[in-house]
């Protein structure tokens, strides 16, 4: 089978290679997959932001076919379509500090090869309603944005939510508050994604190069109320703003740093707005599994930027690293 790796030496380091196929242990699937899609942690990982780790298979997100089955395994059968959960260990609750050491793509191997095995209990349906490339965007971002929304933020009808951009994460974040009944806020510095993500069912646009002070914006949107939910992937110096355009005691989910690692806001706006601050950790199987059937019920269909073939690895990082993508990059293995 081939497989790529990454030796943690940035984009060149991907290198394509020939492996044995592996054999599923008793409570093992053994996956051809079909579909896998980046997200922007799987960039810091081959440029070893998380430390050296030579040979690692990257990726933490796809979707693949059962083609052989453990001898013990209950949950699944050959010929379902499934995706890796993120965290093998995490099936539901709280998670563990254990459990969230197994992630796949760092420190585990991850999903960017024709074969994976996986254990039965970290393997989730996909839809049957999405294509193969639709279906490998979730694991990761699709999940982030539903914890995000209905697990920390508990969004209901009615609500306002405001997503930072059009990455993976923030338009999911778009379409499952459309799908709740929210009223959805987008901020974006190019007027083109804006006017797409108003397509997508949001409710307004705010162009943060042409209004730096966007948190200023959203007040006046609501009335001078602030924003129920804030989808921050940003992180850095802006979160002060985040905390601005949310009401007195609405929620703010950190959900990324592509602004930057070190965040830095002012407490006592924090403390005058009783503003909640959720780092988000993506979420468990169960999480997942509720995701799923909502998306098979209300037929939401995942954005895709773009797609590669395998041989394209590297175009498929550089595409997601230039900033300009509106949606999911994926990578197709059929």
């Amino acid at each position: 089978m081939k497989t790529v790796i990454s030796n943690a030496r940035g984009f060149d380091g991907l290198t394509l290679e020939e492996r044995s196929v592996p054999k599923p242990d008793a409570h093992q699937l053994l996956l051809r997959m079909r579909a896998v899609s980046l997200n922007f942690r799987d960039i810091d990982v081959v440029r070893g932001a998380h430390g050296n780790q030579d040979a690692l298979v990257p990726l933490s997100d796809g979707v693949g076919e059962v083609v052989e089955v453990g001898a013990k395994v209950s949950r699944f059968a050959v010929g379902n379509r499934v995706s890796p959960t993120f965290f093998p260990d995490w099936i539901d609750g709280q998670a563990t500090a254990e459990a969230r050491m197994g992630r796949l793509g760092w420190p585990r191997d991850g999903v960017l090869s024709e074969y994976v095995v996986v254990d039965e209990h970290a393997a989730v349906r996909a839809p049957s309603n999405l294509s193969d490339v639709e279906a490998a965007t979730l694991p990761c971002a699709a999940v982030t944005a539903w914890d995000a929304l209905f697990v920390s933020g508990r969004v209901v009808p009615g609500d306002t939510v405001v997503v930072q951009g059009t990455g993976g994460v923030s338009l999911f974040a778009l379409l499952f508050a459309k799908m709740a009944g929210a009223q959805v806020i987008v901020t974006s510095s190019q007027r083109a994604k804006l006017d797409r993500a108003l397509a997508l069912g949001a409710a307004h646009g705010i162009d943060y190069r042409a209004e730096p002070e966007w948190d200023k914006a959203v007040l006046e949107l609501t009335g001078g109320q602030g924003a129920d939910h804030v989808v921050d992937v940003a992180g850095g110096e802006g979160l002060t703003r985040s905390i601005r355009a949310a009401r007195v005691g609405g929620t703010v989910s950190l959900a990324g740093y592509v602004a930057g690692r070190v965040g830095q806001f002012d407490l006592g706006t924090a403390f005058v707005r009783k503003t909640t601050l959720h780092p988000l950790g993506v979420g468990s199987r169960r999480t997942f599994e509720a995701l799923a059937r909502a998306i098979k019920v209300h037929d939401v269909r995942p954005v895709i930027d773009s797609v590669f073939p395998l041989e394209r690895t590297r175009e498929a990082f550089e595409r997601l690293a230039s900033g300009d993508v509106f949606g999911k990059v994926a990578i197709s293995l059929v």
